[in-house]
Formats: structure tokens, sequence, C-alpha cells
């Protein structure tokens, strides 16, 4: 017996990408509240620590599921690789503009898209390429390097987008093999477990404020993901990706209102030629009905 495609419901899945949007800006401002007090390793460990609560649920799916040595290696891999992200990702938010955080964080799909033509043998025929190097000339828009300051942060960030590039094209590599709980299950673990000796290694003693402000970057994730779920069952890529450029203009008010940061039209042009690319290789992706694997813009956040 065949089973019916999912109601297609493109409102609804605008209105959940929309969500998605907000709650990860909240994320990116909660950890830039936190500031540099305490070590970008040890708090990405408190929070993927805290995380941990959300585990409890897969643990069953994770054991019943029989994993081969292959297997449990890709997963080793990617979340020690994911470690290294969300540290960069930590210490680059404590120090530059949400809004520039945002932005460079939609480079990770054109990282995406390079790395399945050279590890998963997509095919990147010529208005592919033309669409990642018009994303690059977007990153080069936002940094403007001889015109601004390009600091450690600006530099962490564009690393930390190449390595949740590669994170996720391990997890669709794993997504084809194993439940899609235990592939988000599996990185929360090791993840964790990545983190750790990193965090023991430069460890200042956290009050309870530090703590509930992680805990609560944890839980807006959590809901971020979970949202974001949502809009993808509603509505296809095509429809919800765009919407994603929304998340870069909270991102300036949130930094506008609370954390008195300047608006830099060139980031947020930047950003846009940035999502523009990726929306068009998403958009040629369904017009030649492959299978998706540039992710959508969010998809990457820790």
């Amino acid at each position: 017996m065949s089973i019916s495609p999912p109601t297609q419901r493109p409102v609804l899945g605008v209105f959940w990408m929309l969500v998605t949007g907000v709650l990860f800006v909240g994320v990116t401002a909660l950890v830039k509240y936190l500031g540099t007090d305490i070590p970008s390793p040890q708090a990405a460990f408190i929070r993927y620590a805290l995380g941990l609560v959300f585990f409890i649920p897969m643990i069953r799916p994770i054991l019943n599921t029989r994993l081969t040595r292959r297997q449990w290696g890709l997963f080793a891999v990617r979340g020690l690789a994911h470690s290294v992200g969300v540290v960069l990702w930590f210490f680059a938010m404590a120090r530059i503009p949400i809004a520039d955080v945002t932005a460079m964080n939609y480079l990770a799909p054109i990282y995406v898209t390079i790395g399945a033509a050279l590890f998963l043998g997509e095919r990147l025929a010529a208005r592919r390429v033309m669409a990642v190097i018009v994303a690059l000339v977007g990153a080069v828009i936002i940094l403007r390097p001889g015109f601004r300051e390009v600091g450690p942060g600006h530099m962490a960030m564009l690393v930390a987008a190449v390595v949740f590039g590669a994170s996720y094209l391990l997890a669709k590599v794993l997504t084809d093999e194993v439940n899609a709980i235990v592939v988000v299950g599996m990185m929360s673990l090791w993840v964790t477990v990545g983190l750790a000796p990193m965090a023991a290694s430069v460890w200042v003693t956290p009050d309870m404020h530090a703590i509930v402000v992680l805990f609560g970057v944890a839980c807006l994730a959590t809901a971020g993901h979970y949202t974001m779920t949502l809009a993808f069952r509603c509505a296809p890529l095509t429809v919800t990706q765009p919407v994603t450029f929304l998340q870069l203009v909270w991102a300036v008010l949130v930094g506008v209102l609370f954390f008195d940061e300047a608006v830099d039209p060139w980031v947020i042009f930047g950003g846009l030629v940035i999502l523009a690319s990726v929306s068009f290789i998403t958009w040629r992706e369904a017009v030649l009905k492959r299978r998706a694997v540039t992710p959508a813009a969010p998809a990457t956040k820790v």
C-alpha cells in the first residue's frame, strides 16, 4: 500500500520558519549577553551538557539500532568536528556583532554544496558554480578587508561555517542509513564528549546566572530545530528558504536595541547576496528533482 505524501501547507511552513528564526536569534542573543565571562569551550560544553536532558527520550532508539563500526566512526568524527565548530561559534558570538555572525552563518550551505561535489559525487554545474562565487562575493562584502577591521571573531566564524558544512554532509550520509532521531541523539552525545576536554583545560567556576543563561540557550536551540522540522513538513525548502533572511533582520534589531550595535548596511547586503545564492541552489535542486543536498540556512545552528 502506497503512502500518500504529506499535505503541503506553505503558509504554515512560512510561519514555522519565522518562529525558527526568532528562536535562533534568541540563542545568539543569550550567548552575546553571556559575553566572555566564561571561556568559549566551557560555555559550549555547559550548553550541550544541560541539553542532554533532551537526549533521554533518544536513548532507547539508539540502543535498539545496531550500528556498524563504520557508522560509529562517522558519528564520532562528526561529533568531534562539530565540537570545534561550536567553540568557534561561541568565540565569534562574544566578539563580533550579532548581525555579522548571522550573515556569515549563511555561508555553511555553500560549503555543503562544494563538499557534496568533492566527496559525494554531486554534479557541480556551471550555474551552481556561479551561485557559489556570488555567495563568496557576499562574504567579501560583509568582511570588506582593507576597509574594516577583520578580527579573530570574523575568522573564527569563517572556519565555523566550514566545519558546520562538513558536519551536515556527514549527517546526510548517516541519515540515509539510520533513523534521524539516532543521528540527532548521537550528535548531542558526541559533541558533549568532544567539548569536555576542551572545557576542562580552561575551566572556571560558573555562577548560577551563567548556568541559567546557557540552559536557556539549550532550550531555545532545541525548540528552534523542532520548529524548523515542522516548517519542512509543511512546505518545501524553495518556500521556506527565503524566509530565513528575516533572521538577519531580527539579529540587526536585537543588536541595536539590546547591545548598542550600529546597523551596518554592508552586512545586511552581503547576507542577502549569500542567501539569494543559497535559495537559487535550492530552487535548482527542486527544478531538477534532485535529492536535496543544500540545507536550509539555519540548519547548521548549534
